[in-house]
Protein backbone atom coordinates (compact mmCIF):
# COMPACT_ATOMS: atom_id res chain seq x y z
CA UNK A 1 0.00 0.00 0.00
CA UNK A 2 1.51 3.43 -1.18
CA UNK A 3 0.66 6.73 -0.02
CA UNK A 4 3.81 7.97 -2.05
CA UNK A 5 4.39 10.09 1.51
CA UNK A 6 7.31 12.87 1.08
CA UNK A 7 9.84 13.31 2.76
CA UNK A 8 11.49 16.14 4.71
CA UNK A 9 13.20 18.91 1.72
CA UNK A 10 11.24 17.05 -1.13
CA UNK A 11 8.76 17.55 -3.70
CA UNK A 12 5.97 15.49 -5.07
CA UNK A 13 7.53 14.74 -7.99
CA UNK A 14 10.15 12.70 -5.57
CA UNK A 15 7.78 10.82 -4.11
CA UNK A 16 6.18 9.95 -7.37
CA UNK A 17 9.52 8.54 -8.77
CA UNK A 18 10.29 6.68 -5.56
CA UNK A 19 6.91 4.71 -5.86
CA UNK A 20 7.62 3.76 -9.25
CA UNK A 21 11.01 2.64 -7.87
CA UNK A 22 9.54 0.57 -5.31
CA UNK A 23 6.67 -0.43 -7.71
CA UNK A 24 9.27 -2.20 -10.41
CA UNK A 25 11.57 -3.79 -7.41
CA UNK A 26 8.33 -5.21 -5.54
CA UNK A 27 7.72 -6.46 -9.66
CA UNK A 28 10.87 -7.96 -9.38
CA UNK A 29 10.68 -9.84 -6.28
CA UNK A 30 7.44 -11.37 -6.87
CA UNK A 31 4.81 -8.86 -5.24
CA UNK A 32 1.22 -9.77 -6.38
CA UNK A 33 -0.25 -5.88 -6.58
CA UNK A 34 0.65 -2.26 -5.72
CA UNK A 35 -1.72 -0.08 -4.38
CA UNK A 36 -2.43 3.50 -3.83
CA UNK A 37 -4.65 4.96 -1.45
CA UNK A 38 -6.78 8.40 -2.05
CA UNK A 39 -6.01 11.57 0.02
CA UNK A 40 -6.56 15.48 -0.02
CA UNK A 41 -4.99 18.49 1.39
CA UNK A 42 -2.66 16.63 3.03
CA UNK A 43 0.98 18.50 2.02
CA UNK A 44 3.06 15.28 2.56
CA UNK A 45 1.01 12.85 1.09
CA UNK A 46 1.34 12.42 -2.90
CA UNK A 47 -1.56 10.19 -3.69
CA UNK A 48 -4.59 12.62 -4.13
CA UNK A 49 -4.81 10.83 -7.70
CA UNK A 50 -4.45 7.82 -7.41
CA UNK A 51 -5.79 6.83 -11.29
CA UNK A 52 -3.36 9.18 -12.35
CA UNK A 53 -0.54 7.26 -10.38
CA UNK A 54 -1.49 4.10 -11.51
CA UNK A 55 -1.12 4.87 -14.84
CA UNK A 56 2.46 6.28 -14.01
CA UNK A 57 3.83 3.15 -12.42
CA UNK A 58 1.62 0.72 -14.91
CA UNK A 59 3.51 2.44 -17.69
CA UNK A 60 6.74 2.18 -15.99
CA UNK A 61 6.28 -2.13 -15.19
CA UNK A 62 5.32 -4.69 -16.98
CA UNK A 63 3.08 -7.36 -14.88
CA UNK A 64 2.41 -6.29 -11.50
CA UNK A 65 -1.03 -5.46 -10.77
CA UNK A 66 -1.57 -1.75 -10.08
CA UNK A 67 -4.97 -0.65 -8.06
CA UNK A 68 -6.61 1.26 -5.91
CA UNK A 69 -6.30 1.12 -2.16
CA UNK A 70 -8.30 2.78 -2.58
CA UNK A 71 -10.51 5.43 -4.80
CA UNK A 72 -12.89 6.92 -1.96
CA UNK A 73 -16.47 6.51 -4.18
CA UNK A 74 -18.18 9.23 -2.24
CA UNK A 75 -15.90 12.16 -3.71
CA UNK A 76 -16.72 10.84 -7.17
CA UNK A 77 -19.18 10.49 -10.01
CA UNK A 78 -19.53 6.31 -10.43
CA UNK A 79 -19.87 7.37 -14.01
CA UNK A 80 -16.13 9.10 -13.84
CA UNK A 81 -14.50 6.33 -12.26
CA UNK A 82 -15.75 3.58 -14.56
CA UNK A 83 -14.34 5.62 -17.25
CA UNK A 84 -10.83 6.28 -15.77
CA UNK A 85 -10.84 2.84 -14.51
CA UNK A 86 -12.07 1.73 -17.82
CA UNK A 87 -9.55 3.42 -19.64
CA UNK A 88 -6.24 1.93 -17.35
CA UNK A 89 -7.98 -1.85 -17.97
CA UNK A 90 -7.42 -1.37 -22.33
CA UNK A 91 -4.58 0.24 -21.89
CA UNK A 92 -3.13 -2.33 -19.34
CA UNK A 93 -5.23 -5.22 -19.59
CA UNK A 94 -5.17 -8.11 -16.63
CA UNK A 95 -2.98 -5.63 -14.19
CA UNK A 96 -5.92 -3.33 -13.00
CA UNK A 97 -7.47 -3.49 -9.39
CA UNK A 98 -10.46 -1.05 -8.38
CA UNK A 99 -10.55 -1.20 -4.20
CA UNK A 100 -13.31 1.21 -3.21
CA UNK A 101 -13.72 3.02 0.32
CA UNK A 102 -16.38 5.31 1.49
CA UNK A 103 -14.51 7.38 3.44
CA UNK A 104 -13.46 11.28 1.97
CA UNK A 105 -9.92 10.17 2.88
CA UNK A 106 -9.49 14.40 4.33
CA UNK A 107 -11.09 16.62 6.67
CA UNK A 108 -14.89 17.78 6.53
CA UNK A 109 -14.27 21.23 4.91
CA UNK A 110 -11.75 19.34 1.87
CA UNK A 111 -14.70 16.94 1.74
CA UNK A 112 -17.79 19.49 0.90
CA UNK A 113 -15.17 20.75 -1.49
CA UNK A 114 -14.52 17.84 -3.59
CA UNK A 115 -18.43 16.92 -3.62
CA UNK A 116 -19.45 20.64 -3.96
CA UNK A 117 -21.75 20.76 -1.87
CA UNK A 118 -23.25 17.06 -2.80
CA UNK A 119 -24.17 15.54 0.78
CA UNK A 120 -22.90 11.75 0.86
CA UNK A 121 -24.80 9.46 3.45
CA UNK A 122 -23.77 5.75 4.42
CA UNK A 123 -27.15 4.79 2.32
CA UNK A 124 -25.76 5.85 -0.93
CA UNK A 125 -22.60 4.09 -0.68
CA UNK A 126 -24.29 0.70 -1.87
CA UNK A 127 -26.34 2.78 -4.47
CA UNK A 128 -22.90 4.16 -6.00
CA UNK A 129 -21.63 0.80 -5.71
CA UNK A 130 -24.28 -1.01 -7.85
CA UNK A 131 -24.14 1.45 -10.63
CA UNK A 132 -20.96 1.25 -10.95
CA UNK A 133 -20.83 -2.12 -11.26
CA UNK A 134 -23.78 -1.62 -13.82
CA UNK A 135 -21.74 0.42 -15.90
CA UNK A 136 -18.73 -2.45 -16.49
CA UNK A 137 -21.51 -4.84 -17.28
CA UNK A 138 -22.75 -5.76 -20.80
CA UNK A 139 -26.55 -5.32 -19.12
CA UNK A 140 -25.71 -1.31 -19.28
CA UNK A 141 -25.72 -1.97 -23.37
CA UNK A 142 -28.86 -0.32 -24.05
CA UNK A 143 -29.28 2.39 -21.62
CA UNK A 144 -28.81 5.85 -22.36
CA UNK A 145 -25.72 6.73 -20.14
CA UNK A 146 -23.27 4.12 -20.61
CA UNK A 147 -19.27 4.32 -19.21
CA UNK A 148 -16.85 4.03 -22.44
CA UNK A 149 -14.54 2.04 -22.59
CA UNK A 150 -15.35 0.01 -19.50
CA UNK A 151 -18.03 -1.75 -20.51
CA UNK A 152 -17.93 -5.59 -20.24
CA UNK A 153 -14.25 -5.23 -18.85
CA UNK A 154 -13.51 -7.30 -15.85
CA UNK A 155 -12.03 -4.77 -13.57
CA UNK A 156 -11.62 -6.24 -9.97
CA UNK A 157 -13.50 -4.44 -7.34
CA UNK A 158 -12.72 -4.50 -4.00
CA UNK A 159 -14.44 -3.13 -0.73
CA UNK A 160 -12.09 -1.57 1.55
CA UNK A 161 -13.15 -0.61 5.31
CA UNK A 162 -11.71 -0.07 8.64
CA UNK A 163 -15.52 -1.09 10.52
CA UNK A 164 -17.96 -3.13 10.26
CA UNK A 165 -19.81 -1.39 7.91
CA UNK A 166 -17.66 -2.55 4.29
CA UNK A 167 -17.74 -6.24 6.02
CA UNK A 168 -21.52 -6.51 6.29
CA UNK A 169 -21.13 -4.77 1.95
CA UNK A 170 -18.91 -6.88 0.92
CA UNK A 171 -20.50 -9.87 2.34
CA UNK A 172 -23.90 -9.34 1.06
CA UNK A 173 -22.43 -8.71 -2.58
CA UNK A 174 -19.92 -11.64 -2.69
CA UNK A 175 -16.86 -9.71 -3.25
CA UNK A 176 -13.15 -9.56 -1.91
CA UNK A 177 -12.37 -7.19 1.30
CA UNK A 178 -9.62 -5.53 2.39
CA UNK A 179 -9.28 -4.19 5.81
CA UNK A 180 -6.98 -0.99 6.99
CA UNK A 181 -5.81 -2.98 9.91
CA UNK A 182 -2.53 -0.67 9.53
CA UNK A 183 -3.85 2.08 10.92
CA UNK A 184 -7.02 1.26 12.34
CA UNK A 185 -7.12 -2.16 13.60
CA UNK A 186 -9.80 -2.23 16.39
CA UNK A 187 -12.78 -3.71 14.69
CA UNK A 188 -10.47 -5.89 12.31
CA UNK A 189 -11.33 -9.26 13.57
CA UNK A 190 -14.66 -8.78 14.34
CA UNK A 191 -15.06 -7.19 10.65
CA UNK A 192 -13.45 -10.21 9.01
CA UNK A 193 -15.29 -13.10 11.39
CA UNK A 194 -18.94 -11.26 9.87
CA UNK A 195 -17.50 -11.35 6.27
CA UNK A 196 -16.90 -14.92 6.34
CA UNK A 197 -19.39 -16.28 8.00
CA UNK A 198 -22.11 -14.11 6.01
CA UNK A 199 -20.30 -14.06 3.04
CA UNK A 200 -22.96 -14.89 -0.20
CA UNK A 201 -21.44 -16.06 -3.43
CA UNK A 202 -21.62 -13.65 -6.24
CA UNK A 203 -20.73 -14.27 -10.10
CA UNK A 204 -17.36 -12.08 -8.85
CA UNK A 205 -15.84 -14.54 -6.09
CA UNK A 206 -17.14 -18.03 -5.19
CA UNK A 207 -16.10 -17.97 -1.43
CA UNK A 208 -14.75 -14.76 0.73
CA UNK A 209 -11.15 -13.41 0.30
CA UNK A 210 -9.64 -11.25 2.73
CA UNK A 211 -6.82 -9.01 2.50
CA UNK A 212 -5.46 -7.34 5.43
CA UNK A 213 -3.02 -4.11 4.97
CA UNK A 214 -0.48 -4.19 7.64
CA UNK A 215 2.85 -2.11 8.32
CA UNK A 216 5.89 -3.82 8.15
CA UNK A 217 9.58 -2.25 8.82
CA UNK A 218 12.37 -5.10 8.14
CA UNK A 219 16.04 -4.17 8.77
CA UNK A 220 19.44 -6.55 8.50
CA UNK A 221 18.75 -6.60 12.21
CA UNK A 222 15.92 -5.88 15.11
CA UNK A 223 18.04 -2.72 16.36
CA UNK A 224 18.55 -1.09 12.99
CA UNK A 225 14.43 -1.82 12.07
CA UNK A 226 13.42 -0.29 15.59
CA UNK A 227 15.89 2.77 14.72
CA UNK A 228 14.30 2.76 11.04
CA UNK A 229 10.89 2.87 12.46
CA UNK A 230 11.44 5.81 14.49
CA UNK A 231 10.31 8.22 11.20
CA UNK A 232 7.72 5.99 10.55
CA UNK A 233 6.01 7.06 14.07
CA UNK A 234 6.98 10.46 13.41
CA UNK A 235 4.74 10.23 10.80
CA UNK A 236 2.00 8.55 12.49
CA UNK A 237 1.74 11.09 15.05
CA UNK A 238 1.03 13.09 12.55
CA UNK A 239 -2.39 11.27 12.80
CA UNK A 240 -3.00 11.76 16.16
CA UNK A 241 -2.29 15.80 15.89
CA UNK A 242 -4.12 15.85 12.60
CA UNK A 243 -1.32 17.09 11.02
CA UNK A 244 0.01 16.16 7.51
CA UNK A 245 4.01 15.52 8.60
CA UNK A 246 6.74 14.72 6.08
CA UNK A 247 8.44 11.23 6.41
CA UNK A 248 11.38 12.74 8.93
CA UNK A 249 15.29 10.90 9.47
CA UNK A 250 15.09 8.28 12.37
CA UNK A 251 16.04 9.80 16.07
CA UNK A 252 17.37 7.86 18.73
CA UNK A 253 14.84 8.16 20.81
CA UNK A 254 10.96 9.41 21.01
CA UNK A 255 10.62 10.17 24.20
CA UNK A 256 11.24 13.60 23.83
CA UNK A 257 8.80 14.14 20.50
CA UNK A 258 5.52 12.55 21.79
CA UNK A 259 3.69 12.48 24.88
CA UNK A 260 2.95 9.41 26.76
CA UNK A 261 -0.85 9.74 25.66
CA UNK A 262 0.62 10.08 22.07
CA UNK A 263 2.19 7.24 22.45
CA UNK A 264 0.09 4.94 23.60
CA UNK A 265 -2.45 6.38 20.91
CA UNK A 266 0.17 5.47 18.69
CA UNK A 267 1.04 1.87 19.96
CA UNK A 268 -2.88 1.07 19.49
CA UNK A 269 -3.06 2.52 16.00
CA UNK A 270 -0.14 0.04 15.10
CA UNK A 271 -1.63 -2.85 16.69
CA UNK A 272 -0.73 -4.56 13.11
CA UNK A 273 2.57 -2.96 12.68
CA UNK A 274 5.94 -5.76 12.49
CA UNK A 275 9.10 -4.23 13.30
CA UNK A 276 12.31 -6.36 13.55
CA UNK A 277 15.00 -8.32 11.41
CA UNK A 278 14.02 -11.37 8.90
CA UNK A 279 13.24 -13.98 11.56
CA UNK A 280 11.44 -11.62 13.76
CA UNK A 281 9.85 -10.22 11.55
CA UNK A 282 8.79 -14.10 9.76
CA UNK A 283 8.30 -15.23 13.42
CA UNK A 284 5.78 -12.85 13.95
CA UNK A 285 4.04 -12.81 10.26
CA UNK A 286 3.56 -16.85 10.35
CA UNK A 287 1.88 -15.92 13.83
CA UNK A 288 -0.44 -13.16 12.64
CA UNK A 289 -1.37 -15.03 9.08
CA UNK A 290 -2.50 -18.35 11.05
CA UNK A 291 -4.31 -16.37 13.63
CA UNK A 292 -6.53 -14.76 11.71
CA UNK A 293 -6.88 -17.16 8.50
CA UNK A 294 -6.85 -14.06 6.03
CA UNK A 295 -5.72 -15.10 2.33
CA UNK A 296 -3.31 -11.86 1.50
CA UNK A 297 -1.81 -9.04 3.41
CA UNK A 298 -0.42 -6.03 1.96
CA UNK A 299 2.73 -4.29 3.37
CA UNK A 300 2.73 -0.80 3.49
CA UNK A 301 6.46 0.42 4.85
CA UNK A 302 7.00 4.00 5.58
CA UNK A 303 11.10 4.35 5.99
CA UNK A 304 13.03 7.77 5.29
CA UNK A 305 16.40 5.99 3.56
CA UNK A 306 15.10 4.62 -0.26
CA UNK A 307 17.74 1.83 0.10
CA UNK A 308 16.56 0.94 3.84
CA UNK A 309 12.87 0.60 2.14
CA UNK A 310 13.71 -1.22 -0.89
CA UNK A 311 15.64 -3.66 1.40
CA UNK A 312 12.65 -3.92 4.03
CA UNK A 313 10.13 -5.04 1.23
CA UNK A 314 13.04 -7.31 -0.14
CA UNK A 315 12.74 -8.96 3.15
CA UNK A 316 9.66 -9.27 3.48
CA UNK A 317 9.38 -10.65 -0.13
CA UNK A 318 11.89 -13.37 1.08
CA UNK A 319 9.77 -14.53 3.88
CA UNK A 320 6.46 -14.91 1.55
CA UNK A 321 8.30 -17.11 -1.49
CA UNK A 322 9.95 -19.18 1.43
CA UNK A 323 6.50 -19.78 3.24
CA UNK A 324 4.73 -21.34 -0.31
Amino acid sequence: MELAILRESEDAKDAYDRSLDLARHAEKWGYTRFWLAEHHNMASVGSSSPALLIGYLANGTSKIRLGSGGIMLPNHSPLMVAEQFGTLETLFPGRIDLGLGRAPGTDQTTARALRRGRVETVQDFPQDLDQLQLYFSDDNMDSKVRAFPAEGLDVPIYLLGSSMSSAILAAEKGLPYAFASHFAPTYFLQAIRHYKANFKPSKYLAKPYVISCINVIAGDTDEKANSMATSFYQMALGIIRGKSYPLKKPVKSMDNIWSRDEAAAIQNMMACTFVGSKATVKTDLERFIKQTEVDEIMVSTNIYDSADRLRSYELVGEIMQEGK
